[in-house]
């Protein structure tokens, strides 16, 4: 199992700017897809955007045009810059990686965005 580390979240006012991180402690290569999901209370988690392996990104409506997903291979990283923050955007934001067998999840981290 993967062990994944998230880092970047934190108290923001609307209209600001955010960068998520998340390292991983082993290699990822041969996942299907590294990804941000997010978890807002009462809410189900629902995928913010992932990287999948033959390349293709994948966004949440929602946030598309304002969040961007980055990865660094070398250093086994997923990026999420996340502009023009919103009040519902505030959650839970977990990174994840998709295997063929498993799912690997972090801690989470909390984005908040005050109005």
């Amino acid at each position: 199992q993967v062990h994944l580390v998230e880092s970047g979240g934190g108290l923001v006012q609307a209209g600001g700017s955010l960068r998520l991180s998340c390292a991983a402690s082993g290699s990822i290569a041969g996942s299907n897809a590294m990804g941000w999901y997010r978890q807002a209370p009462g809410k189900q988690r629902d995928l913010v955007a992932a990287i999948i392996s033959d390349g293709r990104i994948n966004y949440a409506n929602s946030v598309k045009g304002r969040f961007t997903i980055s990865r660094d291979n070398a250093k086994n990283t997923v990026y999420l810059q996340m502009n023009s923050l919103k009040p519902e955007d505030t959650a839970v934001y977990y990174c994840n990686v998709e295997w063929a067998d498993r799912n690997d999840w972090g801690q989470g981290t909390q984005v908040t965005v005050s109005s």
